[in-house]
């Protein structure tokens, strides 16, 4: 049974109060907090295990090195990944997508080639490939969102023509929480020979993944929204695009030999792991994804979509609220903004007086608000720990910021 109370009592933040009133921690959507087993990990990684990783041979540098590498194999499981080989740590998403536009895509695209993008991405899955735009001219073919906020996969797959090199989508909408059937791109896109690189740090928050029913070839995650540290993240990459890929960072690690005029690269994916890792970050992220594990992706799945429709119960009697995007099956990200003058950052402002953490702005997607016609939104964004109880606190503020701007 899914006791919400009971994972309250592991996340230690979320007992304190703000302005005076219980902390209702609705920013889950930018970054997730940590409960009691990823702090006290990275606690003792600290006070009693640290040391540098790979080639020491004393103790504390080999207790180190099991600890760090086993997060690898804690991805591949929480991903439904084949093999822990497939998967490189990264500091997150942005690093992840980062190396396959420099790693994979650069020496591939010339001139003219395209890489096919939604209007839904987060700039970290948009700023990697105008940089592409910007530097050997590749064009990026955008698709647009239905009225509901839904991406229409078809839609994703009809952009794909001869010179398109990449297909590269998020999971899930960090802005209106529109889930996008990937498995459905991926098979049409690998039909016409175009690999699909799939942006997984919200998706891989709010329900299961198995790699393999995606089907995809670069699946990217991040930790921090994954209940883990900042600084931690990886990509699942397959293992016939590894094969494809030159290395990005170099230094030490991602080497086996370096001579004056000669140098030898490591196996993947050691060869894309350049320099000293974020040891205690990968650390802390493998508790986090063990704890997620332990809760079960389906229950926590199923715990949000319970919020997320006492949620749009609630707003349906705030006929002067406006919710962007209400796709069917979304997650429970509400991006919100109020009929008349109030700025989404006013809203925060009162809400935060009230205890109610939210977040207020473009969301690190501005192709998308222009696409709905906003400068900005204040976002409501629910975890696994959050109640409804929360629900109508957040409602109860709102009609607080009704009161004031409406």
């Amino acid at each position: 049974m899914y006791d919400v109370e009971r994972i309250r009592a592991d996340f230690p933040i979320l007992s304190r109060e703000v302005n005076g009133k219980p902390l209702v921690y609705l920013d889950n959507g930018a970054s997730a907090q940590k409960p009691r087993v990823v702090i006290d990990a990275i606690t003792k990684a600290y006070s009693q295990e640290y040391a540098n990783v790979h080639r020491g041979l004393h103790y504390l540098s080999n207790l180190a090195t099991d600890h760090y590498e086993n997060v690898r194999g804690i991805i591949a499981r929480f991903l439904g990944a084949p093999d822990p080989e497939e998967i490189v740590f990264t500091s997150g998403t942005t690093e992840g997508i980062n190396l396959v536009s420099y790693a994979w895509a650069a020496p591939r695209l010339t001139a003219g080639d395209e890489i096919v993008l939604s209007v839904l991405e987060h700039h970290a899955n948009i700023v990697p490939w105008h940089f592409l735009r910007e530097r050997q001219g590749a064009v990026l073919k955008w698709v647009e969102p239905e009225a509901d906020g839904s991406l229409d996969p078809q839609k994703v797959i009809d952009a794909i023509g001869p010179r398109t090199k990449l297909v590269a989508v998020t999971q899930m909408s960090n802005v209106t929480g529109a889930l996008v059937d990937v498995a459905a791109i991926c098979r049409g896109a690998h039909d016409r020979g175009v690999p699909v690189l799939v942006d997984g740090s919200q998706g891989a928050v709010h329900r299961p993944v198995s790699i393999p029913a995606i089907g995809c070839d670069f699946y990217a995650i991040t930790g921090h929204k994954l209940y883990g540290p900042s600084g931690s993240g990886a990509i699942w990459i397959a293992r016939e695009r590894m094969a494809e890929m030159r290395p990005f960072l170099g230094g030490g690690d991602m080497i086996r030999d370096v001579g004056r005029d000669t140098v030898t690269y490591a196996d993947p994916p050691m060869r894309f792991e350049a320099g000293t890792p974020g040891i205690v970050q990968q650390i802390g992220f493998g508790a986090a994804l063990e704890y997620l594990m332990a809760l079960g992706m389906e229950n926590v799945a199923a715990h949000e979509a319970d919020l997320r429709d006492y949620a749009m119960a609630r707003f349906k009697g705030l006929n002067w609220l406006n919710i962007q995007g209400t796709s069917p099956g979304k997650g429970a990200i509400f991006s919100l903004t109020l009929d008349g003058a109030a700025h989404a950052h006013d809203i925060s402002t009162v809400l935060d007086k009230k205890g109610v953490a939210v977040r207020a702005g473009t969301h690190c997607a501005m192709p998308l608000m222009e696409h709905l016609g906003v400068t900005a939104t204040c976002r409501a964004s629910f975890g696994l720990y959050n109640t409804r109880a929360e629900v109508d606190r957040l409602v109860e503020a709102l009609e607080l910021c009704h009161e004031l701007f409406g």
